[in-house]
């Protein structure tokens, strides 16, 4: 895997990572004293769940990735452009998505947010395997340890400074995945020096 691999499979990561971030936010300001130990939790149900989706996504994504190897980049393209746009209206949409969020971390309300906050991963899993990616084992390792550091981070912001990072991370996160889109098809047509 050469850098242009690995520095897009971290962009790939920091995109998918962006709404966990926004909901670790949500349940820090819900939190009188985000302590290391809470935020660890939600790093991984977050982290967890972010890996696992698109590795799902990929092995589907791959057993059709032969049959439509003509129409994929054009795939990987709608599935991280509607990600991504989603992600980005959600991001400039006013007030704060935290109200009415708790600090409740047990096993029903995280299963709920991890799986809530990684089923975009899931079609950004096939967009990988339509996109060729080979490793993807690198890639899921690198977006569930990054979905996990963005969450610890996201508990202690948000129990620090409120909602103000929340929709930041939510519009950058979606013009990351929207990018990836685009150089899908700048690819395809070898439009780009990489």
């Amino acid at each position: 895997m050469n850098f242009a691999e690995l520095t897009k499979l971290l962009f790939i990561a920091v995109g998918f990572s962006a709404d966990a971030f926004a909901v670790a936010v949500c349940k820090g300001l819900a939190m009188k004293k985000a302590t290391l130990k809470e935020g660890a939790i939600c790093g991984a149900w977050f982290g967890g769940f972010q890996a696992l989706m698109p590795l799902i996504g990929y092995f589907v994504g791959a057993l059709f990735a032969e049959a439509v190897s003509v129409v994929a980049p054009w795939i990987a393209f709608v599935l991280l452009v509607l990600i991504g746009g989603s992600m980005l209206k959600e991001g400039l949409e006013k007030g704060c998505d935290c109200e009415g969020h708790n600090a409740d971390l047990s096993f029903k309300t995280m299963f709920v947010m991890a799986v809530a906050t990684s089923i975009d991963a899931l079609a950004g899993g096939v967009s990988l395997a339509m996109d060729g990616v080979e490793n993807i084992w690198l890639a899921v390792t690198l977006i569930g340890i990054t979905t996990f550091l963005f969450s610890v981070v996201g508990v202690k912001v948000g129990n620090v400074f409120g909602c103000r990072y929340e929709k930041i991370a939510q519009r950058t996160g979606g013009v990351i995945l929207i990018l990836l889109g685009i150089e899908a098809v700048l690819s395809y047509f070898e439009l780009l020096p990489w």
